[in-house]
């Protein structure tokens, strides 16, 4: 694979103090980084262990209490995204991971929103994803727009498509926004991997990668890494590849799984 690897921190590496795993990272072979909240971080510290280890924050989330399908939190969520952006910038960080819901503890759906239609969650978010690209062309962070799966890990959650994310950003129309495309999540929700790659693929700006079910390393599950890797590949993705993912056992076992791969 040609793939530049990319560890998720918050998953990887959990049995290390939070700033030592950007070291073991770069030692284990992965050139970037990434994490989830950037609120319960000290910045300068995160910033500091990622250049004394030599290796790229890829980004973290940039929402968090708020949501993208209410016209209602529409204010507050750019204030947030905006203080995310300063966050990215601070450290040193390219992206930012958007969503269309709140999530709580555990990734857990806050706000489903449910007293409003589909069709105000769909122009809500539309509307808003607009300014979220206008803010990515002002501070060059780019926005990152994932859905997720709703029959596991996320229940309720509004945006469950690749077609969805894909036609929303490719109809905003701008090179600061693009689709977090999330292996294991779209095979829960939709499967048809390489399909959607193929179909989709100019809009893909980041990938998630863990094996389903399970959410571990590949290897563990049913997925055809290599073959979702190939497609991306056809397809002309040249970004990262995100290792989202929960050991099946031991860090050290997952890593030698995704070095592997």
């Amino acid at each position: 694979m040609d793939f530049i690897k990319c560890a998720c921190i918050e998953t990887l590496y959990t049995e290390l103090p939070f700033l030592d795993r950007f070291q073991a990272a770069k030692r284990d072979g992965f050139g970037a980084v990434e994490f989830w909240s950037w609120t319960d971080k000290d910045l300068a510290a995160v910033r500091a262990a990622a250049q004394a280890a030599g290796i790229l924050i890829s980004g973290f989330n940039g929402d968090a209490a708020f949501s993208l399908i209410d016209p209602a939190q529409k204010a507050d969520y750019l204030a947030f995204l905006r203080r995310s952006a300063e966050a990215a910038r601070q450290v040193g960080a390219r992206s930012l991971t958007i969503h269309s819901n709140a999530l709580g503890e555990g990734g857990a759906v806050a706000d489903r929103c449910d007293a409003l239609s589909h069709t105000v969650k769909l122009c809500a978010m539309f509307d808003t994803l607009h300014d979220c690209a206008r803010l990515g062309e002002e501070t060059g962070v780019r926005m990152h727009l994932e859905a997720l799966n709703t029959t596991t890990d996320h229940p309720g959650n509004f945006l469950a498509a690749t077609r969805m994310a894909a036609e929303l950003t490719a109809m905003v129309g701008s090179p600061m926004l693009k689709i977090l495309y999330d292996v294991y999540h779209m095979q829960l929700n939709e499967g048809s991997l390489c399909g959607n790659i193929r179909a989709y693929g100019a809009q893909i700006g980041h990938v998630h990668v863990a094996d389903a079910p399970g959410r571990h390393e590949p290897g563990t599950g049913e997925i055809n890494f290599r073959r979702v890797y190939a497609c991306l590949k056809e397809a002309g993705y040249q970004g990262l590849i995100g290792y989202e993912l929960f050991p099946n056992s031991t860090t050290a076992e997952a890593v030698r799984a995704i070095m592997s791969d």
